[in-house]
């Protein structure tokens, strides 16, 4: 290879730098592999940060590193395919929504889980919005994302000696992360205000680039703001509910500032959930001010508007006393030519009952054209709860929706996973794309191809399940050793011996809110301990999640589960992962058997965790709520009961428990053990094959994203 000329390294390092700053390297193995490569130590110790793996390395080193001929072909083929990625040109969105380029959907939320460099969401909602923008991104759709920047992010979990959740914090650095300043035209950060209570807070913003789509996160920390107000956005839902209701104005007021001062005029103002539904009070004061009335502004805030809410229960709903409101947000009132009483009309179901509190739903669904649920049991649920508000006594004529969450697939492959799949594509398609490839992966006809045993033997899926179970296994081993410090002298596991690569491997990750019951299978105690001693037939448990920082109820479970994996007879076959994040998530749904979930109906508004696994080959066992109600027909996982449940919270708990220990012992673990002479669980793999061709296309977000573009997005 001819050496590189000083013009040809500039350029490659402009490009990585480039690369580095675009999350589209998240769900791009090759790229992964080449940050990997620069610093194998600093890109797992730095959360796998293409920004801070490059920090590490100088102007020198890395101009060094790129005469190597195999590195440099792999930056100028990485760098080739991103380029060829970033325009939109030909693809879905171009082709089926033309209109949204030049007036994209805005979304607004909360959270976004982007990756686990960028740790600003709590839980299923971010994780949804931030798989919602990789799929508009992939699909070419015109979508801008809005949401904060919380530069302490969500808290860091350890478990104390009592086991005991506690919390911290770090600061983020955006020197350090994928983002970059917005400016003005002048190279200066773009400032923008909005009031609040008696005050005006000054905020700039961040763009994150997600593939194609910017996503833009506000941030109140400015030294012309007080103290408190710079701390506005310091945290995810942080505080009391006085930060949240200032949070919430912040959000939904000042993302549309924002989007103004960029000169957007977004089609569509898509909330999801009810955080960012002020924004529909500063579009009624934008056409109040251009001369409109209220009631024409109203209606036609109504037109721009679209509402999807997560919520099944009614204390789950933000809501707000009439002096918070008055305090926070007492600038609408006189914006819109309100009384204190009839701006709180606009967030009751009852208008004019001072008893009632300022709901953010109620107000989201009051000035919305098009209201929806996340799954077609939620959607039923939704429409149920929400009737008197409409003033109808058949839930049939509410108008609430649904369109069942998804996953984006390529973004939750484990990397071995990816290799794997990518080598099967490519025999199928020789001289395929990377965008044919990830087109390939939302393609229920890739996967039903998959599912077949011509193309991908049994053999070959075993295999792969052992491989993915010893990497979990691994990884387990090494997080345990970290959390090592929290086991008293005398109770200490030998680590490396901790888990069994051929047992069945059952997990449980996600949110530790109590309505997701994560300690029922723990209820019949004895039977689970035999279980787990059976030499023949052994299972084991992996649990990871956090609880919220004031649930103490939840904290009490995370207890329950780390007691019972110190000091009883499952020790050993029980763990409990701390920290739960992305890359926590990504190895758990991978290495597992199954995925468990069993929340009590119908409060699992959808689930999403469950759908990640299906491309790893991991079945779900799970109560038939949300998307499983959905995605089960019987052959491809398993349920835990029928599709009913008893009206009280102590008959369910007792009905499912049993359903639980029922399923688990009669058809998973015979299945799962049920070995021919070579050894291969043929029906085990025939339920997988099934879940591949059912589950993996029909429940990601390019089904999900379309179906919101076809359904909401695309008026006529």
């Amino acid at each position: 290879m001819t050496p590189l000329t000083a013009a040809e390294v500039k350029e490659l390092t402009a490009g990585l730098n480039r690369l580095a700053r675009n999350l589209w390297w998240s769900w791009d193995q090759e790229a992964q592999e080449l940050f990997h490569e620069l610093s194998p130590r600093g890109w797992q110790n730095l959360y796998h940060n293409a920004v801070a793996v490059l920090r590490e390395l100088s102007e020198y080193e890395l101009r060094v590193r790129l005469q190597e001929p195999a590195l440099c072909a792999k930056v100028r083929r990485v760098l080739r395919n991103f380029d060829a990625y970033l325009p939109a040109e030909g693809t879905w969105g171009s082709k089926n929504a033309p209109a949204l380029v030049d007036r994209p959907v805005a979304y607004f939320s909360a959270e976004f889980a982007f990756h686990e460099t960028l740790p600003i969401a709590a839980g299923g909602l971010g994780v949804l919005a931030g798989d919602h923008a990789k799929a508009a991104s992939d699909l070419g759709l015109g979508f801008v994302g809005v949401s904060l920047f919380y530069r302490e992010g969500y808290f860091m979990q350890s478990i104390n000696h009592d086991n005991w959740q506690t919390e911290y914090y770090t600061q983020l650095n955006p020197r350090n992360l994928p983002l970059e300043p917005v400016l003005n035209e002048h190279g200066e950060p773009l400032v923008c205000s909005v009031r609040i209570a008696a005050s005006t807070i000054q905020f700039h913003a961040w763009r994150v680039n997600v593939g194609r789509v910017p996503v833009y996160l506000l941030d109140t920390n400015r030294p012309e703001n007080e103290p408190h107000f710079r701390d506005l956005t310091l945290r995810v839902y942080g505080g009391d509910s006085s930060t949240r209701i200032m949070q919430e104005i912040l959000l939904g007021v000042g993302g549309v500032r924002l989007l103004r001062a960029l000169g957007l005029q977004p089609s569509t103002f898509h909330m999801n959930e009810g955080h960012a539904a002020f924004l529909t009070l500063e579009l009624i004061r934008e056409k109040m001010a251009a001369g409109h009335s209220l009631e024409a502004a109203s209606a036609a805030t109504r037109r721009e508007c679209l509402f999807t809410t997560h919520t099944p229960v009614e204390a789950g709903h933000d809501r707000f006393s009439a002096d918070l409101m008055a305090f926070a947000g007492r600038k609408f009132e006189q914006q819109l030519g309100l009384t204190s009483e009839k701006l709180m009309d606009l967030g009751r179901v009852r208008p004019g009952d001072k008893h009632e509190t300022f709901c953010m739903t109620v107000l989201a669904l009051r000035h919305s054209r098009a209201a929806n649920g996340v799954s077609e049991l939620h959607g039923a649920v939704s429409r149920e709860m929400w009737m008197e508000l409409y003033g109808v006594e058949d839930p049939n004529q509410v108008p609430i929706g649904h369109v069942t969450n998804g996953v984006h697939v390529v973004g939750w492959m484990k990397g071995t996973v990816r290799r794997f799949w990518r080598e099967r594509f490519a025999k199928l398609h020789p001289n395929h794309t990377e965008m044919e490839w990830i087109e390939g992966c939302n393609s229920p006809d890739f996967w039903k191809a998959m599912a077949d045993p011509n193309i991908v033997s049994d053999e070959e899926l075993w295999a792969i399940r052992y491989k993915l179970r010893r990497e979990l296994l691994e990884f387990s081993r090494r997080r345990l050793l970290l959390q090592g410090k929290s086991f008293s002298e005398g109770n200490f596991i030998s680590f490396d011996g901790m888990l069994n690569p051929d047992a069945l491997t059952i997990g449980f990750a996600r949110r530790f809110a109590t309505y997701k019951r994560a300690p029922l299978i723990f209820e019949r105690f004895d039977d689970v301990v035999r279980l787990v001693r059976d030499s023949a037939r052994p299972i084991q448990f992996l649990f990871a999640g956090k609880a919220h920082p004031r649930d103490d109820a939840g904290k009490a479970f995370i207890q329950k589960v780390i007691h019972l994996s110190k000091f009883s007879e499952l020790k050993g076959s029980l763990v409990f992962i701390e920290n739960y994040d992305i890359h926590v998530a990504r190895q758990l749904v991978g290495g597992c058997d199954i995925w468990l979930n069993n929340p009590r109906r119908p409060l699992e508004a959808s689930g999403t965790s469950g759908m990640k696994t299906t491309v790893h080959g991991c079945l779900n066992l799970s109560i038939l709520d949300g998307w499983w109600r959905e995605g089960y027909d019987g052959t491809n996982g398993f349920a835990i009961g029928d599709d009913s449940h008893p009206a009280t919270i102590d008959e369910q708990d007792l009905q499912d428990s049993a359903n639980l220990y029922d399923a688990l012992t009669k058809e998973v673990i015979p299945c799962f053990f049920n070995r021919d002479a070579n050894g291969i669980p043929r029906h085990w793999i025939a339920k997988i094959r099934r879940s591949y061709s059912t589950l993996a296309a029909q429940f990601s977000t390019w089904r999900m994203v379309q179906e919101y573009s076809t359904k909401y997005y695309i008026q006529s």
